[in-house]
């Protein structure tokens, strides 16, 4: 590099080079970018950067890179793009990075407006005084070992879509605070150690927790306590009315060296059943996970509103009561798991109606009665409703008496007790209507006779 001393840009991503990247070339005083992203095999590890640095864009992801991530990333005061995405970085997670005033975004893999730092061996906590001209549209922190609380700072960033901490060891409340960042679709907080409930802590915050961009929320796997609240369900507003535009999946535009590209978001989630990543989001997911938490309670009835849900898996929680009948109302429905909870009474003969439900698992609970008759439960084994003594017919091996069973044979009435009043007299005249003819018909003229 002696050689290259007016040298300002230096760029080899996308390339099939392989070796060593040397230290000194991050330590060049004249460079404003050096772009190495999408070359996995070039390896390296970052020195110490100085004060003195021109440096604008850093990009090493999808390399391999490892080591640890400088605090001395500070220092790059100039700084605007920065990918760190390289999957053998270790150690605690600078927060130094949040320091960066000029830094508008953070990309990884030629992605502008995303911070990505996925699937590495990271520590420590988040950054938590986060620019507040914030222009982030997706943040990817899975996979690592963050600690800690979530930054509040975040809040500042309005054009937030999508933010995957899944798989660390995040230790907070609920964020009902990013209820004031309107764009956000994607929140995946899943494997983490989520406490209390989903719901604003104090009385006077009760008019927030309203996510009204929100597609797909993944709380599985963390300690959320409480009644699943009927309130927070309601304030769902994208999972009711489809308010998606533009290009199906969803994708940003990054311009890096005039050169103009589009770029998609990953995601892992639970999906009919199996854990699946998924290479792009489509705007038409709608999927709600609270798995594997604490929840009690009732499953709200203001669940059937979520018209667009296509994902429900609530399994492995403390649930009771009946399944709620406006289940049926949820006609995009793929994938409904209540597994591994206390739920009773019988199964609402609206899900036999669901026409697109291709995963159903209700085992482990208290249902009873008649399992709904339908050409399409019956392509659901055996597995989606064992473990419930009370259950009867097809697929199960338990048969059902020869008594008529109803599924909603098992509820008081809800008939008006003026209605079964009615029934009852009209009942008893008729009776006594019928003796009154019966004896002027045969007896009266026998006692003529004799």
């Amino acid at each position: 590099m002696a050689n290259f001393s007016s040298l300002s840009v230096f760029q080899l991503s996308y390339n099939d080079l392989h070796g060593w990247v040397p230290p000194v070339i991050f330590q060049h005083k004249r460079l404003v970018t050096i772009d190495l992203h999408q070359i996995p095999g070039v390896s390296g590890t970052l020195p110490n950067f100085s004060a003195d640095s021109n440096l604008e864009n850093l990009l090493i992801g999808n390399t391999n890179f490892s080591g640890a991530i400088p605090s001395s990333v500070g220092n790059l005061k100039s700084l605007k793009k920065l990918g760190l995405g390289a999957q053998g970085f270790a150690g605690d997670l600078p927060s130094s990075i949040g320091e960066l005033r000029f830094l508008s975004s953070l990309e990884v893999s030629g992605l502008e407006t995303q911070m990505h730092l996925k699937g590495n061996q990271l520590q420590g906590v988040l950054p938590h005084d986060i620019n507040k001209h914030c222009m982030l549209e997706a943040i990817d922190f899975s996979d690592n070992w963050i600690q800690g609380l979530l930054p509040r700072s975040l809040a500042s960033c309005k054009n937030l879509e999508v933010l995957d901490i899944g798989n660390n060891h995040i230790n907070d409340s609920f964020p009902c605070w990013m209820s004031a960042l309107p764009s956000l679709q994607v929140l995946v907080l899943n494997n983490n150690k989520f406490f209390g409930q989903v719901a604003p802590i104090v009385a006077e915050d009760k008019g927030t927790c309203e996510f009204q961009s929100l597609r797909v929320l993944d709380l599985a796997s963390n300690n959320f306590s409480g009644a699943l609240a009927g309130d927070f369900i309601m304030k769902l507003k994208s999972m009711m009315v489809n308010t998606a535009n533009g290009a199906l999946a969803m994708e940003y535009k990054a311009d890096l060296q005039r050169l103009q590209q589009k770029y998609q978001v990953a995601t892992s989630l639970t999906y009919k059943g199996n854990s699946i990543t998924f290479e792009k989001i489509v705007r038409t997911l709608v999927l709600i996970d609270v798995s594997n938490n604490v929840f009690h309670g009732s499953i709200p009835e203001a669940i059937g509103k979520l018209v667009l849900l296509n994902t429900l898996n609530m399994s492995h929680n403390l649930l009771t009561q009946p399944i709620p009948s406006e289940v049926d109302r949820l006609k995009q429905l793929e994938s409904l798991d209540l597994s591994s909870n206390a739920l009773t009474g019988v199964i609402p003969q609206g899900l036999a109606t669901l026409d697109f439900l291709a995963t159903l698992n209700l085992s482990d609970n208290n249902l009873e009665g008649r399992i709904p008759e339908s050409p399409h439960f019956l392509t659901f084994s055996n597995n989606s409703f064992v473990r419930n003594d009370g259950l009867c017919g097809p697929p199960l091996s338990q048969k059902c008496s020869n008594a008529p069973t109803s599924n909603t044979a098992c509820y008081p009435s809800k008939d008006k007790p003026a209605d079964i009043t009615l029934f009852l007299f009209a009942g008893l005249g008729f009776s006594v209507g019928f003796a009154i003819v019966i004896v002027m018909t045969w007896v009266l003229p026998l006692r003529k006779k004799s």
